[in-house]
């Protein structure tokens, strides 16, 4: 909410209503500032708004009340309707508007002495009087539009603060200044189209609330006899927003399915909520940003995943301009999805994911360049005395050498400082008031980690906790709560933090995939029984399963009409009559006419919504920091344009590695050490020459299983996959085919020197020699 005067925030409501009109009488939480709203209720299908600009104290309201009261007699006077926390927002749709509200709150965390709230219930109330709304209000499509609307449960995973722009990052926070509008507008705010119409109106947002949607949960933790304070954050994007086979990859302006940005928040537990430190640092994950997707079917568990060919791969770049934007460089990429399987699904996404990172980074200047790590994490969970958590937290650390993170000292000030004062500044709540306090970042991260597996759900939320353990370990340390920078996967803290990603992860699948995420990999670090979590794991399969078949569709329309990606018009098809929503995503052929379908491409977001604010994505998204680095150029591609027919080699692979060699640790500086090269010659690896793409699936810290090991390796280089060509159907090249646009790496001398070092069989020795595939 924007700050009122002297610093007050409207948090308190009183909703009373005449036969003309509702009076919103809304109060700070000290009870010194009182402020009224008028909405109209004669008007049947108009919103008219109209805030009283006086300040009154409590006594002047009362006494305004009465003489409303009064002026009303004779059509039954002024009467109370209810209590509420603020305005969700209005929404019409074939009559008249309505009015939700919030009825009951809850307090689930504090930043900074900034209460933090979730909702307890809500009501939606029809704005205009009984006696002149028009007959369209109680019929039956504009009663199933209601339904819908109100099967969107705000009690479940939205959050909000009415003095803390919990839609941003904290370090965004303290390098942006902006309120009002501008912060309604971001991606995360999930109300922005229901308050839009009162804020145009109104020009403030005083009666409104920013709700955020995704998971909040916060905890008083120790370590070393020191408390301090954990707060995990998730805001899912309201940008392509929906369900798990309703909305895949990218959309034509960059945004990705499932776009969620995980903020992990440390300070040290004080008696006046105040910390004289904090750190944060942020993370994200999103789908695959290709353009691709999947049909529900009720027949198959695991539909065909169909790849749509996207020109110079223009909308992977807009994803990442827009990362660049929000976070800076660099941006490193965490792919976890299969190398190879014997039905090629993943691998498909695998292989055009790699090419168009490839694509990209020939047009862009080394520093900065996007940096993709590979990691089939299925096959690594199956290897036998592998640890998994360990490998992905050896990644963590070393992409922390890269990105680092947010650390501040906070000052406050003994008067408040100038609203224009700049970077640094921020409002620190104490005792009910606001004074002015300095936040001197000591640390700025500068980029972020993008990681995603196949639905952005199980192994992503595996990956993210050892990440957030790596941070952890080093935000406590910049503390001073503990001595080293490292948390043994084994401390009872890595337990604590696995829970809140469990949580975390268990609400996001939920979310988008219609069940609790699988979480084999932290059953197994547990030590649970393997047979309880083998029930377990496909209990969660049949009801994703289930939920995706059938009820996904009505819950991808709800959220369609929440957001307002599809508006409600008379004489217009009804949503639930329209054509498959994953088809407006991808161009495919719908049922509808040309005019129709015009009208509701619903699945495209922010720019398909009537009356949409068409602000472009950099003027919404304004970088992490104020060091925001350049945009990813879009200078023309014919220059470097690659083959379709061809995909990029991904080299690096290794067993073993010594622990303290690193994969990219140096800033400015992405190369691979002159050990890792030699350790590569070995093995019979060509020469790195692009040190961008790197192959962790090999990665093991047992080095036990060295013939499949080196079956892997030579698989990798040469991979069936990399003759797909992507259109609107994938298929495999036979042998011989060509390998135009492929990199200038003598391939066929370190296959030769690969199969002179290990005693293969003859099977595969010709396989080697004369390529094709090789299938056991």
């Amino acid at each position: 909410m924007e700050a009122m005067r002297g610093g007050k925030f409207l948090q308190k409501f009183r909703l009373y209503e005449t036969r003309s009109k509702f009076y919103l009488v809304g109060r700070d939480k000290s009870r010194t500032l009182w402020r009224v709203l008028k909405i109209d209720r004669l008007e049947s299908t108009d919103l008219g708004i109209q805030e009283d600009p006086t300040s009154y104290t409590e006594n002047e309201c009362q006494e305004l009340l009465w003489r409303i009261h009064e002026g009303n007699r004779l059509t039954g006077g002024l009467k109370f309707v209810t209590k509420c926390y603020g305005i969700i927002g209005f929404m019409k749709f074939l009559g008249p508007y309505y009015m939700v509200i919030i009825t009951r709150r809850r307090k689930v965390g504090t930043i900074c002495g900034h209460d933090i709230y979730s909702i307890g219930k809500s009501e939606m109330i029809a704005i205009p009087c009984p006696i002149v709304c028009p007959n369209v209000a109680n019929s039956r499509d504009e009663n199933r539009y209601k339904r819908l609307l109100c099967s969107v449960d705000l009690t479940k995973d939205f959050f909000f603060s009415y003095s803390y722009n919990i839609m941003r990052s904290l370090q965004k926070n303290i390098n942006d200044k902006n309120t009002g509008h501008v912060v309604y507008e971001t991606m995360f705010v999930w109300n922005e189209f229901l308050t839009r119409a009162m804020r145009n109106h109104l020009k403030n947002t005083d009666w409104t609330v920013a709700l955020v949607h995704g998971f909040f949960k916060q905890s008083k933790l120790s370590v070393s006899g020191k408390d301090f304070w954990l707060t995990l954050i998730a805001r899912r994007s309201r940008h392509f927003a929906g369900t798990r086979f309703m909305k895949r990859g990218v959309n034509e302006k960059g945004r990705v399915a499932n776009d969620v940005e995980t903020e992990q928040i440390v300070f040290e537990d004080t008696p006046d909520d105040i910390p004289s430190q904090i750190t944060s640092v942020v993370q994200h994950r999103g789908s695959i940003p290709l353009v691709w997707f999947q049909e529900t079917s009720r027949l198959n568990i695991r539909p065909e995943i169909t790849l749509k060919s996207d020109v110079d791969y223009k909308a992977t770049r807009l994803h990442f301009e827009n990362l660049v934007l929000r976070y800076g460089n660099p941006i490193v990429i965490l792919n976890l999805i299969k190398t190879r399987e014997k039905k090629p699904r993943e691998s498909l996404l695998r292989a055009e994911f790699a090419k168009a990172i490839h694509y990209i980074n020939k047009g862009l200047p080394d520093d900065k360049r996007l940096k993709f790590l590979h990691m089939d994490l299925s096959k690594l969970s199956r290897r036998k005395g592998t640890n998994v958590l360990g490998l992905l937290n050896k990644v963590a650390s070393d992409v922390l050498e890269l990105t680092d993170l947010l650390h501040c000292e906070i000052t406050i000030s003994s008067k408040p400082l100038d609203a224009s004062s700049g970077q640094g500044s921020c409002d620190i709540k104490i005792n009910d008031d606001f004074c002015a306090a300095t936040m001197v970042p000591l640390l700025l991260q500068k980029g972020v980690l993008r990681t995603n597996c196949i639905d952005c759900l199980d192994r992503t939320n595996v990956a993210q906790f050892a990440y957030g353990l790596a941070a952890l370990g080093r935000q406590l340390h910049v503390l001073k709560l503990t001595e080293e920078p490292k948390i043994d996967l084994h401390d009872p803290l890595a337990d604590d933090l696995m829970d809140f990603y469990e949580r975390m992860g268990d609400t996001l699948a939920i979310q988008y995939g219609g069940s609790a995420a699988h979480n084999k990999i932290f059953c197994e670090q547990r030590g649970q029984w393997k047979a309880a979590t083998q029930s377990q794991e496909f209990l969660r399969t049949l009801q994703r399963y289930y939920n995706n078949a059938y009820t996904d569709p009505e819950k991808q329309d709800a959220i369609n009409v929440f957001l307002g990606h599809f508006q409600p018009q008379q004489g217009k098809p009804p949503l639930w009559k329209l054509d498959s929503d994953q088809h407006y995503n991808i161009g495919r052929q719908g049922t509808l006419s040309e005019e129709t379908g015009r009208f509701i491409k619903r699945s495209l977001s922010d720019g398909n919504i009537l009356c949409e604010n068409s602000a472009p994505v950099s003027d919404r998204n304004v970088g992490e920091n104020n060091t925001a680095s350049e945009l990813l150029p879009s200078q023309q591609l014919d220059d470097i344009r690659e083959p379709t027919d061809s995909a990029p080699e991904i080299y690096m692979c290794e067993t073993n590695p010594c622990p303290s060699t690193k994969y990219s640790t140096m800033p400015g500086r992405h190369s691979i050490s002159e050990e890792r090269q030699s350790y590569l010659k070995r093995l019979g690896y060509p020469e790195l020459h692009s040190s961008n793409f790197l192959d962790l699936d090999l990665l093991s810290s047992s080095g036990n299983s060295c013939d499949e090991e080196a079956f892997e390796r030579s698989s990798i280089i040469h991979s069936p996959l990399d003759g797909i060509s992507v259109g609107s159907t994938t298929t495999y090249s036979e042998p011989g085919h060509n390998d135009e646009g492929r990199d200038d790496t003598d391939l066929s001398r370190s296959s030769s020197q690969l199969s002179d070092s290990r005693d293969y069989s003859d099977r595969f020795a010709q396989w080697v020699a004369n390529g094709g595939m090789l299938c056991y």
